[in-house]
């Protein structure tokens, strides 16, 4: 950490010591619980609380309950959603241990995933994503339009750790799986809205059921709406506001008695005002003298003091949209070929369009305004042979294939960042570029109990990823001269890699299970899509991760308690990296390998029914992570931890049920989530920091004794806390570095019928 940080965050350093001891003790406490609890319900059962929920979940492509998986694993029901208050993916945010999930920088439809220390810290389509989206089993190949709505889902799955046995290319970090509600043979409906402060407005309906004796098909549609948390003072425009409508239709027909398709397809619409941050540094112009021999900084916009206000200005206000269209469908075949062993075919396509115009620099300045368009879209291919021998083997062998292909166009506009002897020289740079990318695999995996309580997992996957790419850059100045086009350049290359996983566990007994996993992640190379010159283009290497984790899943207090705990170290080799160097107009943005990581952590997750109407929940992260041999050099030094990895994340969360004598529920739930002091930049940026914060929620809900009413109300981040949960870094262009914070304070209030 640079002496300009450890000036900046000097005064916090008592309060994050006192808050890590609390954090430390608690940890020792939760773990100690267990032990207590297990002893207190060895006199009997006299508080009468319920079981803990088992669930079902397929992270290992069968099913499985969330305890005998051996590996680090969080799963979510519909019900957990509702009470996390999960709008959006995001909103998982704090509810998994080592997990960092937020809107995507400039962009109201991505997601930048990143778990145990690892994702992906720029949108660019060149640069592949560390952590993997899926959608009922379909990979989603870019982190735009990854940001869905939780809406009529069945669960979510968040698999931490390398899954590149089973999931394949670009999951070094983990793997996200939403799984959608299928429908079944009864029928179900629920209309509900939900309104709130900032004009916040929701209207929700679902239907499912029969249709036939074989057919049975699902309708879901969502419209939110919501005004910006950001005010331009100037005008009075609100930004970073919310105008996003869904539908899905889900089918499921049992052809034979051997034979399922279940199909569906979504589609996703948003049209929003830009997402503007704040910049937190000052910004400048260069200006070249008369006979260009010297170069001059001119100061433009001071860095701002104080605590963002959530005001901002823009000089993009007559093109200040970002609109989304994001669609697909996919067909699932699944064939019982005899009792013990099934084929299933999973056949899907998609299509992305975003055209994103975004702020970088958030100021009146025209120093990094931008128009990114993408249309891209994917067609994929899956196929598992899955089966047992009825006894102690479990098997799946796979192949896959996926066709991408990314074409996008960019404007970038930077009037005001250079002039000549005081005078500006106007300055637009246009892009069109396309990447096809083609990826094969084959994988397997076998699980085998060879002994009593005792059984051994081995996987291995074949990756083959070929990619081609096409750039043509030109720019457009009245005094620099126009070139139409400057410079183009084309390239095409290659990876393959294996990616094994071995997995060990060990039944204690019923209640308790210790496991061991070894397992390899890989994310393939690439090319610098954002070569302006000859000098620029370059090619990145593959990622590849090693990873060891030891961990033990507990079910305690019969079934009261249940207690996860997960400790790894992971080695990656030719980290990727999208880093900012170069001076003047000679500014380049490449994506690099940039240095050995070294990431250490564990993980606890903890839930405890000690009384009837109770329930606690607690999920601890800690994280070390480091560069190898001294990390690598920035634009502002010598980086030595990765981005968007607090030491220590947190959350406390408790929910009390009231059974009143009519039949009817009161629900009171209340969290609080902790995320330690973490660089949002790459190359560790003094003004791209964020202090440590808590974060409190709160949510209350009545159902009705018929089960068909819903009232709800509810409160995030309930102490109106300010903090940066993004940053944008682009130093070589009048020293941009934006913050992006978190949502402010919100209010919200639902009601909801089920028929």
């Amino acid at each position: 950490m640079n002496n300009a940080v450890l000036n900046r965050t000097k005064n916090a350093d008592q309060r994050r010591g006192l808050l890590q001891t609390s954090l430390a003790a608690a940890t020792l406490a939760i773990i100690a619980a267990p032990a207590a609890v297990l002893a207190q319900s060895a006199g009997g059962d006299a508080d009468g609380a319920s079981a803990i929920e088992e669930i079902i979940v397929t992270a290992q492509r069968r099913e499985q309950s969330l305890q005998e998986v051996p590996m680090a694993i969080s799963a979510f029901t519909g019900g957990d959603l509702e009470a996390l208050q999960a709008d959006n993916l995001d909103s998982l945010q704090g509810a998994v241990p080592n997990l960092n999930l937020v809107q995507g920088r400039g962009s109201n439809s991505s997601v930048n995933a990143f778990i145990r220390g690892v994702g992906q810290p720029d949108a660019l389509q060149s640069f592949d994503p560390a952590v993997g989206v899926y959608l009922d089993d379909v990979y989603m190949s870019r982190i735009q339009g990854a940001l869905f709505k939780l809406y009529d889902i069945e669960r979510v799955e968040v698999l931490r750790g390398p899954q590149g046995t089973l999931y394949g290319k670009n999951t070094p970090g983990g793997a996200i799986r939403l799984i959608t509600k299928t429908p079944g043979d009864e029928f179900e409906a629920q209309v509900g809205v939900l309104a709130g402060d900032y004009g916040r407005m929701q209207a929700r309906a679902r239907v499912s059921g029969p249709v036939t004796d074989d057919l049975a098909l699902g309708f879901s549609v969502l419209y939110d709406t919501r005004d910006g948390f950001v005010t331009d003072p100037a005008d009075g425009r609100e930004y970073n506001d919310e105008d996003t409508m869904v539908a899905r239709i889900k089918g499921s027909w049992d052809v034979t008695d051997d034979v399922n398709v279940t199909f569906s397809a979504d589609y996703a619409k948003e049209d929003v005002r830009l997402t503007l941050g704040r910049s937190e540094v000052l910004l400048y112009s260069l200006n070249y003298s008369a006979d260009f021999s010297e170069i001059s900084i001119v100061p433009r916009s001071p860095a701002p003091t104080g605590e963002w206000d959530f005001r901002s200005s823009t000089s993009m206000t007559d093109r200040s949209n970002q609109q989304t269209d994001h669609w697909g469908g996919n067909a699932t075949i699944t064939w019982n070929i005899s009792d013990n062993t099934k084929l299933k075919s999973i056949t899907a396509y998609r299509d992305l369009k975003t055209d994103s115009f975004i702020d970088i620099d958030a100021t009146t300045l025209e120093l990094g305004d931008v128009l990114v368009a993408l249309d891209q879209n994917q067609f994929s291919q899956e196929f598992q042979l899955l089966g047992d021998n009825g006894e102690n083997i479990n098997w799946v062998l796979g192949a896959y294939y996926l066709k991408e292909e990314v074409p996008s166009h960019q404007e970038a506009y930077a009037d005001d960042f250079l002039q000549y002897v005081g005078l500006p020289i106007s300055f637009l740079r246009t892009i069109d570029d396309d990447l096809e990318t083609t990826s094969y695999a084959v994988f397997g995996q076998v699980d085998w109990a060879f002994a009593d309580k005792w059984n051994l997992g081995v996987g291995v996957r074949w990756t083959q990823e070929e990619k081609d790419y096409f750039r043509t850059t030109s720019t457009f100045s009245d005094l620099l001269g126009v070139a139409d086009p400057a410079f183009e350049f084309s390239d095409s290359d290659d990876w393959s890699d294996w990616t094994p996983t071995v997995t060990l566990d060990y039944a204690m007994s019923d209640a308790v299970k210790l496991y061991g996993r070894v397992a390899q992640g890989f994310k393939s190379g690439g090319f610098n899509g954002r070569a302006n010159t000859a000098d620029d283009v370059s090619t990145f290497d593959p990622e590849t991760v090693w990873t060891t984790e030891v961990g033990a899943k507990t079910t305690l207090a019969d079934g009261k308690l249940r207690a996860n705990y997960a400790f790894f170290v992971s080695k990656y080799d030719d980290f990727q990296a999208r880093v900012s160097v170069g001076d003047g107009i000679d500014f380049r943005f490449p994506v690099l390998n940039a240095a050995e990581l070294d990431i250490k952590g564990a993980e606890v997750e903890i839930t405890w029914l000690p009384i009837d109407p109770l329930a606690l929940s607690t999920q601890i992260g800690y994280l070390d992570s480091e560069y190898g041999s001294g990390g690598f050099t920035g634009s502002d030094g010598v980086a030595d931890e990765p981005a968007f990895s607090p030491e220590w994340t947190a959350r406390f969360s408790g929910t009390w049920t009231h059974n009143f004598a009519n039949g009817s529920d009161l629900m009171f739930a209340a969290a609080a989530n902790y995320r330690d002091s973490m660089w949002l930049s790459v190359e560790n940026t003094a003004a791209l920091t964020e202090d440590d914060y808590w974060l409190m929620d709160a949510m209350v809900s009545w159902l009705s004794k018929d089960s068909h009413w819903t009232i709800s109300g509810g409160v995030k981040n309930l102490t109106d806390e300010v903090y940066r949960v993004e940053g944008q870094e682009f130093r070589s262009v009048g020293g941009i570095q934006t913050a992006y914070y978190g949502n402010p304070r919100t209010y919200t209030v639902g009601f909801d019928y089920s028929f």
